[in-house]
């Protein structure tokens, strides 16, 4: 499965490379094509396998935790995407959007710890009604476009599509009191599937 940005970039695509054969210009053709296939490749939308107890928190972002720290009353964690990963975002627990903030920043390479403070990024808070959860979408060095499908008041639930960032990013999530993170630096996640944390204070069957 493909999400749907992604026909705005393989139609040309498409339409360059056939005409590259039917031009002959056999080389053009076989790059356009090896192109059209990566963008196929990126902006491929794998079905997640989502947990249903309600006291998991799931990874936003298919990718690699690469650093988790304590930041004030808040654990930090944050997900570094390749140009290699699956590229879309979803909701890290069921509830109601509460907040989108869209601030506008640098391109640092996403590795790079300063890019969550200083590169352009789109905040969303995410509320159950018991805690608030906050993620960062962050863009990259090559990545230039971060795309929310969401609005402030939406319902959505643990796994569902709320965004994704093109080629190649970053997704801090904010685990506030009452939350804290299971996952470990180094660990490979995926979106809408791995647990990364767990709400506390609620049984299985909440």
């Amino acid at each position: 499965m493909i999400v749907k940005d992604a026909f705005r970039f393989l139609i040309p695509l498409f339409a360059a490379t056939a005409v590259s054969f039917w031009a002959g210009w056999t080389v053009s053709g076989v790059l356009l094509l090896l192109l059209t296939l990566f963008v196929a490749f990126f902006f491929r939308n794998p079905t997640p396998l989502v947990p249903a107890d309600p006291r998991i928190i799931v990874s936003p972002a298919t990718g690699k935790v690469v650093k988790i720290e304590h930041v004030g009353n808040v654990h930090k964690l944050s997900i570094f995407l390749s140009i290699f990963d699956v590229h879309v975002n979803r909701s890290p627990i069921r509830g109601r959007i509460e907040a989108i903030d869209y601030r506008r920043g640098k391109f640092k390479a996403a590795f790079n710890h300063a890019a969550s403070v200083e590169n352009e990024r789109n905040i969303i808070m995410i509320s159950d009604g018991r805690v608030k959860l906050v993620f960062t979408q962050i863009a990259g060095l090559i990545a230039r476009r971060i795309v929310c499908w969401k609005k402030v008041g939406d319902f959505v639930e643990k796994g569902e599509m709320v965004g994704l960032i093109r080629f190649g990013s970053r997704v801090d999530v904010l685990f506030p009191a009452g939350t804290e993170p299971t996952v470990e630096i180094g660990k490979r996640v995926k979106a809408g599937s791995t647990p990364i944390g767990i709400i506390l204070g609620i049984t299985k069957e909440s």
